[in-house]
């Protein structure tokens, strides 16, 4: 019978070769890379991106993303956290800056490690860090310049005491939960 464990990810450094018939080709993982992910302002990648930038403040080892986890990160003490990301300006042509809200539905979780879903629908996080890639100049606009982003973070507690059911907040919403607001190099510090 075949062994259908969970695969174990190996961070991958981007010159894996692509190859056919034991034959290298002349592309490789980079190449894929560089075509699939290069949009970073598209709603999806720019999700991870932020995701990948809390990572990083936060100091979390963790070489690899967990796809469909029931929280995004977890910290070395445990402590998990769902990223939200929002931006006024998106790679396409726009008519006015997009209008910023944050998906905050409670869910069923799942667990990549047993692949079940938990049978309770609720928020799955310790706290919430919305992502605003608040730059509004298309000409200039750089997801990687971490200077054009501010932090919210909220401990989770409060949507489910203030915002029990609801599955969307909109920005003005959200600040009247008085999250912390802070710049990258400050998200470790809020959340510890």
């Amino acid at each position: 019978m075949a062994n259908l464990q969970a695969i174990k990810i190996e961070p991958k450094i981007g010159n894996e070769s692509f190859s056919f018939e034991r034959q290298n080709l002349d592309f490789n993982l980079s190449d894929f890379w560089s075509w699939s992910q290069s949009d970073l302002l598209n709603n999806t990648l720019r999700g991870i991106l932020a995701e990948y930038i809390v990572k990083q403040d936060l100091m979390i080892k963790k070489s690899t993303r967990t796809e469909w986890n029931a929280y995004d990160l977890e910290t070395e003490n445990g402590i998990k956290i769902e990223i939200k990301s929002a931006a006024y300006l998106q790679s396409w042509k726009q008519s006015k800056l997009s209008q910023i809200s944050f998906d905050i539905a409670p869910t069923k979780g799942w667990n990549a490690e047993s692949n079940e879903y938990s049978t309770e629908i609720k928020r799955q996080s310790d706290f919430y860090v919305f992502c605003l890639l608040h730059h509004k100049d298309k000409s200039t606009v750089d997801p990687t310049q971490l200077n054009q982003w501010t932090f919210y973070v909220l401990p989770t507690r409060i949507l489910d005491e203030q915002k029990k059911t609801q599955k969307r907040i909109g920005l003005s919403s959200l600040l009247k939960l008085n999250p912390t607001e802070c710049r990258y190099g400050k998200i470790r510090s809020v959340i510890k």
